[in-house]
């Protein structure tokens, strides 16, 4: 799987360096000389890519900018690669979910694993945001009782004590899950569960 490799350096012979062997891997790479070009030019996070982004950068640095995209929802995994590790550098940007982080020089076969595994990373949340959109689109189509009947169902209760919940018969809420599985696309309560949690009803 190859994909779109965006390189934030200010160094401009390592931007050429770098663009010029992930070429040669099969990516496709566009440059920025700093965090806010590529603030001002913010990548497609629905095709495949990454970031490969250097820490210590003028203006906005690097893990400043993850911050920024976090805030914005871009999805494409960042890899930092830079000169000047340090151990609360490494940990802060870690958790604040970068795929790895590096340090000059980068062994080609180091560089290119990592980018690999950002990729991968990137389908995997992609195809996510994909089926949850799918989900959402399904869970539109239910009326306002089946919602009812879909989130309680969901809980644990029975048709009987929907019913009585809802002030109605205990053969009209089951009509109501039947219809709620088929708008669902689903065939078990397990299925429909796990729907559920995907849409976030069961937090």
């Amino acid at each position: 799987m190859q994909g779109h490799v965006h390189v934030v350096d200010d160094d401009a012979s390592f931007r050429t360096a770098i663009e010029r062997r992930l070429k040669l891997a099969g990516y496709q790479v566009a440059t920025y000389p700093s965090a806010q070009q590529l603030l001002d030019c913010l990548p497609d996070d629905s095709e495949p890519g990454c970031i490969l982004l250097d820490v210590h950068i003028p203006g906005l640095s690097g893990p400043e900018l993850q911050g920024r995209l976090n805030e914005l929802g871009l999805t494409l995994p960042i890899v930092f690669l830079t000169g000047h590790a340090d151990t609360p550098t490494t940990v802060r940007t870690i958790k604040a979910g970068a795929e790895d982080f590096l340090t000059k020089p980068v062994e080609s076969e180091q560089l290119l694993g990592a980018i690999a595994r950002a990729m991968a990373r990137h389908a995997t949340v992609r195809d996510e945001r994909s089926r949850l959109g799918e989900v959402r689109a399904l869970a539109a189509e239910l009326t306002p009782r089946e919602q009812q009947v879909f989130g309680l169902v969901v809980r644990g209760k029975l048709n009987k004590q929907i019913a009585h919940e809802l002030g109605t018969t205990e053969r009209t809420i089951k009509a109501h899950r039947h219809q709620v599985m088929e708008k669902m696309k689903t065939r078990s309560l397990a299925e429909l569960v796990t729907l559920a949690e995907r849409l976030g009803m069961l937090g």
